[in-house]
């Protein structure tokens, strides 16, 4: 992927349904797709700012397809808001109503019914059932230890579990893991092994075995839960910085 793209490589999605689709994001912002597994990109046309406050270059944090409709792609930018196709990338929409955040850090939609997508901004979380026509905030920020949110997960086999990475500031000293097990409804944080020495980054998830999650914070601490959450361990190994 590196050698197809001239700007920095921010963040993959692979369609569900055709594995030879998938789309890219970048930093400066801009998306991509491809229809041949990789083998050739097209830049796709979608209204993105060149500048933007705080991180002056906007990126694109997060894309995602939805996985019962792969025509409804949507994409978060830092900092320029949510962006959705309904038609597979052709065409893009600025999502605005209700979202007043444009510091979009994470997407994830969740099938359980009533669909939900869910974005995590700044210092808060919203959720929209009706394709982002409308949007709810979860109040977070006077509910977490630590309100600073950053990606999101939800549990391979049960899309009402969702988690939260969070963190004291963005460049701050310390974080965790909140868990919902009703998509935003209730909260609990997660025990962790110690102290993290930043704020909790981004998730991989196991499709195969749900209660495995791996969590890093972002100067590369790395934690591992085979339980679904209750609990967790450090690895040893340590990284560098980790977005």
């Amino acid at each position: 992927l590196a050698s197809a793209f001239t700007d920095h490589l921010a963040t993959v999605a692979l369609d569900p349904v055709d594995p030879d689709i998938l789309f890219a994001g970048t930093r400066p912002a801009a998306l991509f797709r491809s229809r041949d597994g990789g083998q050739h990109w097209q830049q796709l046309t979608v209204d993105l700012a060149a500048e933007c406050p705080d991180v002056r270059i906007p990126r694109v944090t997060s894309l995602v397809v939805d996985p019962s409709d792969h025509n409804l792609v949507w994409a978060g930018i830092e900092v320029d808001g949510v962006r959705r196709s309904l038609d597979g990338g052709e065409t893009w929409t600025r999502i605005n109503g209700g979202l007043p955040i444009p510091d979009i850090h994470d997407i994830v939609v969740s099938v359980a019914k009533p669909k939900t997508v869910v974005v995590a901004a700044n210092r808060e979380i919203f959720v929209s059932t009706d394709t982002g026509a409308s949007w709810h905030p979860l109040g977070v920020n006077k509910r977490f230890s630590f309100p600073y949110c950053r990606s999101l997960a939800l549990r391979a086999d049960d899309p009402q579990v969702l988690f939260v990475a969070t963190g004291d500031e963005a460049i701050g000293s310390t974080g965790g893991i909140q868990r919902s097990r009703d998509r935003g409804q209730s909260w609990e944080l997660l025990p962790f092994p110690g102290e993290t020495n930043t704020p909790i980054w981004t998730f991989a998830t196991h499709a195969a075995d749900p209660d495995r999650i791996v969590a890093c914070s972002h100067y590369g601490q790395l934690f591992v839960t085979n339980d679904g959450g209750d609990s967790w361990v450090k690895l040893h190994r340590e990284f560098a910085e980790i977005r």
